[in-house]
C-alpha cells in the first residue's frame, strides 16, 4: 500500500470506502447470513461510498487548488473559463500541483533576493553619490565664505582660493556629464557613430596624449609582442578612445613605479577582435571584482578619492562596449596586476 503522505485521491476514497463497506457487510451477514448477499451489499455500500467520497475530495480540493493558482498568478478567470478549467481541462494531480507550488517558491525567493540586492545597491549608490557631491560643494561654499569674509581684498589668497573653486566646479560638471551618459548609454539614447578603423591606432594615440602622466611614474606604455599587425574594428572611435583613456589612466593611476602598462589584440571566431589592457601594479582582491562595474564602487575609498576620478569611469566603459552588443571582463590578482578585457566587431555587419 502506498505511504499515507503521498496517497493520491482515488486512492484516499478506496480506503476510506473500504473502511465504511467491510464492517457494514460484517454487520449485515451477521443479521442476514446469507453470504453472497452480504458480499454483494458490501459491493454496493463500497461503490456508493467511493463515489460520494471521491467526489467530495475532488470538490474540496478543487476549490483549494483553484486558491492556490489565484495566490500564485494573481488572476481572476472568467465564468466561461472557470466551466472550462472545471469540466473540459484534465485536473491537475497533486504532485503536479506540488510541483507548480515549489516552482513558485524558488521564482518568488529568486525575486526577493533580487529585490534585496537592488535595495542594498541602492542605498550604497545614493550614499555613494551623496558623498561625491557633498565633497566639492562644501569645498566651494567653505573658498566662497572665505572669500566674502574678507579674504577677497587680500591678493596672496583670493586668486589661490578662486582656482580652487574653479576645480571642484570642474569636479562637479564632470560628475554630471558622466552620471548623464551613463543614463543615456542605459535608456539606449546614445547614438553610435560606428567606423571601420585600425584598433592599434586608436591606442597608439590615447598613448601619446597620456605620456606625460606615464612619464612622472616612469611607466612604459608598450604593445605586446606579436599583436603589431593591423586589426579593423567596427565600433564609434570616439567612445571606444573614451573607454581607452579610461582604462590606461587607471593603470597609470594605481600601476607600481617603473611598471608597465601592455596591451594586447586577437582575433576570435573571425568575427570578433579581443583587446585587453594590462598593468602589473597592485591588483584588485578577488571580493571586489564582482562589483568593479558598478557605479561609484571603489576598492580602496581613501586611495581611490585621492587618486581623483568620479568613480563612474569603469561603468561608463562596461556601457559603451555593451552599447555595442560585446562584453567586458577583468582579471586581477594581487601584487601581479590586473587586465580588462573587451570585444569589438571586427568587421561590419
Amino acid at each position: 500500500m502506498s505511504s499515507q503522505k503521498n496517497l493520491s485521491p482515488q486512492q484516499l476514497s478506496a480506503n476510506t470506502a473500504l473502511a465504511l463497506s467491510i464492517p457494514i457487510g460484517i454487520a449485515f451477514y451477521i443479521i442476514h447470513p446469507v453470504w453472497w448477499i452480504a458480499l454483494l451489499f458490501t459491493v454496493l455500500i463500497f461503490g456508493c461510498s467511493y463515489s460520494i467520497i471521491h467526489y467530495t475530495i475532488k470538490k474540496f480540493i478543487y476549490r483549494k487548488i483553484k486558491l492556490i493558482y489565484k495566490l500564485i498568478y494573481q488572476t481572476k478567470a472568467s465564468k466561461r473559463e472557470e466551466f472550462y478549467y472545471k469540466n473540459f481541462l484534465p485536473q491537475k494531480t497533486i504532485e503536479e500541483v506540488r510541483d507548480d507550488v515549489e516552482k513558485w517558491a524558488i521564482q518568488r525567493k529568486d525575486e526577493i533576493e533580487l529585490l534585496q540586492q537592488n535595495e542594498t545597491y541602492r542605498k550604497e549608490f545614493l550614499q555613494n553619490l551623496s558623498h561625491e557631491l557633498k565633497t566639492p560643494i562644501f569645498a566651494i561654499q567653505g573658498y566662497v565664505d572665505t572669500l566674502l569674509n574678507g579674504a577677497l581684498e587680500n591678493p596672496a589668497v583670493n586668486i589661490k582660493f578662486l582656482q580652487s573653486t574653479s576645480r571642484n566646479i570642474d569636479r562637479l560638471v564632470n560628475l554630471v556629464d558622466d552620471l548623464d551618459e551613463i543614463s543615456r548609454l542605459e535608456s539606449g539614447q546614445q547614438q553610435l557613430n560606428c567606423q571601420q578603423f585600425i584598433i592599434q591606432d586608436l591606442l597608439k594615440e590615447v598613448y601619446e596624449s597620456l605620456a606625460i602622466n606615464a612619464e612622472q611614474k616612469s611607466i612604459r606604455c608598450v604593445l605586446k609582442k606579436g599583436c603589431e599587425q593591423p586589426l579593423s574594428v567596427f565600433a564609434d572611435k570616439e567612445k571606444i578612445r573614451q573607454v581607452f583613456i579610461n582604462l590606461v589612466e587607471n593603470a597609470i593611476k594605481y600601476g607600481k613605479e617603473n611598471g608597465t602598462i601592455e596591451s594586447s589584440f586577437y582575433k576570435i571566431d573571425g568575427k570578433r577582435v579581443l583587446i585587453e589592457i594590462s598593468d602589473d601594479g597592485a591588483g584588485i582582491s578577488e571580493e571586489h571584482l564582482p562589483r568593479i562595474f558598478e557605479r561609484f564602487y571603489r576598492t580602496d575609498l581613501a586611495r581611490s578619492r585621492k587618486a581623483g576620478g568620479s568613480g563612474l569611469g569603469l561603468s561608463i566603459c562596461k556601457h559603451i562596449i555593451e552599447a555595442h552588443g560585446e562584453a567586458m571582463h577583468v582579471r586581477s590578482s594581487i601584487d601581479v596586476g590586473t587586465t580588462f578585457g573587451f570585444t569589438l566587431p571586427k568587421n561590419k555587419d
